[in-house]
């Protein structure tokens, strides 16, 4: 069996790292390429371009490496349409996946798309491009098939892999063992994004709201992992914006992370359902160009852009976005957390519940609806 994939960036490249081990399992000399990264490699992808080539931040940053994009699209496809998969398996980044997927779709190349594009939040116009692109929908969310089938979309629910890989109850003491961190420190993660513009515009904020929050604090430690390839765009940040302060960077290990923090202030996106699954009140910020976010912002259906509040459909955790994400404001949320333990116990339950909902072995559903779409 031989799969065409793309991944576009780091959560991306985790659940399709997630998806080539079921599909490995079942097709144990399974060939796949095309672009991804480390967690696609581990199961032994072959990355002809590397994930972080597509790993933009709004439409401006989006603008300005359009040609380079297009170009590597267009080189993708031809190599593709040569190489002859027997499917195509686009992992999110709808903006770049879905016109590759159509372009091989109709070229008689079975195309699936892993995860369905956000149409209920924003954008719904592309239901229309799904419907052009996709032979099959793989949808992390259970309300998502039959919005998708009511637009003529074949589609299944899979579950989040990420909620089969994450423990119901995270190994909080394991993890802090693995980062040297006393089990009894009080300790705050620091998730900027996996982005270059995301470490530009949300890491700032983020440290500086860490210098107010020890100045109160003396005790609190910080975690920030970050992505291996950005960690020298940080080191100039911690210096500039939180001087003094003690910030403990590793490179990756963000669930290890996760799992040994009590709060976490964290860029929205994947990250904050990975955050809901190990059970971590957060609160989730957001800062992008400024163009980029009036576009975004009237595109917007609903009142909450954070995974875990649009999946509980309540502000379960606190939300602060572009002109609203203020060190000071950032800060006085997570110190609210820190100092409300029952409200701290409330959300964990809360999580675990939509844990149980997320959990669907979906490496086995998700092959199982894979193998259907090559029988077809």
């Amino acid at each position: 069996m031989k799969f065409g994939m793309v991944a576009g960036e780091a959560s991306g490249d985790l659940l399709a790292g997630l998806l080539l081990g079921g599909m490995r399992a079942r097709w144990p000399s399974l060939q796949a390429q095309g672009i991804g990264g480390p967690q696609m490699a581990a199961q032994g992808f072959e990355a002809w371009w590397p994930h972080h080539k597509l790993s933009v931040h709004g439409y401006v940053e989006a603008l300005k490496h359009y040609r380079e994009i297009s170009a590597i699209r267009d080189r993708l496809a031809e190599r593709l349409l040569d190489e002859r998969p027997d499917a195509f398996i686009g992992i999110d980044a709808p903006d770049f996946n879905l016109g590759l997927e159509a372009r091989l779709k109709s070229a008689g190349i079975k195309s699936v798309h892993f995860v369905c594009p956000s149409i209920w939040a924003w954008r719904g116009g592309r239901a229309a491009k799904i419907v052009r692109s996709a032979d099959h929908v793989l949808c992390l969310f259970p309300f998502e098939p039959a919005l998708l089938q009511r637009h003529g979309v074949a589609a299944s629910y899979v579950g989040h892999p990420l909620a089969d890989a994450i423990p119901l109850e995270p190994p909080r003491a394991q993890a802090r063992r693995a980062l040297g961190l006393p089990d009894d420190a009080e300790v705050v993660a620091l998730l900027p994004g996996s982005r270059r513009a995301e470490i530009a515009y949300i890491a700032p904020v983020f440290l500086r709201a860490a210098a107010l929050l020890r100045s109160a604090r003396p005790a609190l430690r910080f975690l920030l992992p970050a992505v291996p390839h950005l960690r020298a765009q940080l080191q100039p940040l911690l210096q500039a914006h939180a001087p003094g302060l003690d910030v403990q960077v590793v490179e990756g290990r963000s669930h290890e992370v996760l799992a040994a923090c009590d709060l976490t202030l964290i860029a929205s996106g994947t990250a904050t359902l990975e955050a809901a699954l190990f059970k971590r009140p957060m609160v989730i910020a957001y800062k992008l160009h400024p163009l980029s976010w009036q576009i975004m912002k009237r595109m917007h259906y609903q009142p909450w852009v954070g995974l875990p509040n649009i999946l509980c459909q309540d502000f379960v955790v606190p939300e602060l976005l572009q002109h609203d994400a203020t060190p000071r404001a950032l800060a006085d949320a997570a110190a609210a957390w820190l100092d409300a333990p029952a409200r701290c116990d409330a959300v964990k339950q809360r999580f675990l519940e939509l844990h149980h909902l997320l959990r669907r072995d979906t490496a086995q559903r998700a092959t199982d609806a894979i193998a259907q779409v090559l029988q077809a």
